[in-house]
């Protein structure tokens, strides 16, 4: 088993006025040679973006797009179709397969937009564009897991073109919660979203993120403050 640590402040950064953006992983102008991937986990960006703003037009193809308002609302249209807004608690998902283009806005015309996006590698390239988004009602998570996504699509989960899986939880203080890694070899990437937790000898704070590569039996989450924890099982 291998653990790689991510602190929050050890992040690529970009500040663009109306962007300001931490980059857990190499992108755009930030590159760090040990932190291109993290199996098929790509990009993992902690977005602001301010009121009236946002991303243009502009094109993806064979990814796996998932994007997670923290707080605030987001703008999503593209050349499918689509047209909507997704809001905390809600997350969106689109494959981009044989091409697709999108823009992203913040919804509102004054107050920030706090956002994760994250890429994973497709499992099977060049398929037809799909976009889906749910939402994940915060009560059901507490001191258990919400799974998000699967390559199944059970249990309310949004369906990835990728052997991956996405869970949240919120852990009350002192609370744990275990999970068995679904897949050998395998990987796990935990990101803190708010507050402490302990996880593997490691202890993780707001915005750390940990991968435990080739993790040995079932992992164990211990708050030692209430946190909120999005974890990743992904393969290698």
């Amino acid at each position: 088993m291998e653990k790689i640590l991510h602190q929050a402040a050890s992040r690529g950064h970009a500040s663009h006025g109306w962007l300001d953006s931490y980059h857990s992983f190499s992108f755009a102008d930030y590159y760090d040679p040990r932190r291109v991937h993290f199996g098929a986990l790509r990009v993992l960006n902690d977005d602001t973006v301010a009121g009236g703003k946002g991303f243009g037009t502009h094109p993806h193809d064979n990814m796996e797009i998932i994007t997670i308002p923290l707080s605030g609302a987001l703008e999503h249209r593209d050349n499918m179709g689509t047209h909507g807004v997704i809001r905390s608690g809600d997350v969106q998902i689109m494959t981009a397969g044989t091409g697709v283009t999108h823009s992203e806005f913040n919804a509102s015309r004054t107050d920030p937009v706090n956002f994760l996006q994250i890429w994973i590698l497709p499992g099977k390239r060049n398929i037809p564009p799909r976009y889906d988004q749910r939402n994940f009602p915060p009560n059901e998570r507490l001191n258990r897991w919400q799974i998000l996504i699967s390559p199944l699509e059970a249990d309310g989960a949004l369906r990835i073109n990728q052997q991956a899986w996405f869970a949240l939880t919120r852990l009350e203080a002192g609370k744990s919660l275990s999970w068995k890694p679904r897949q050998e070899p395998g990987a796990l990437y935990v990101f803190v979203l708010e507050g402490k937790i302990t996880v593997s000898g490691e202890t993780l704070g707001r915005r750390d993120g940990l991968g435990i590569l080739g993790p040995e039996g079932d992992q164990s989450f211990v708050a030692s403050e209430q946190a909120d924890l999005l974890l990743m099982d992904l393969p290698v």
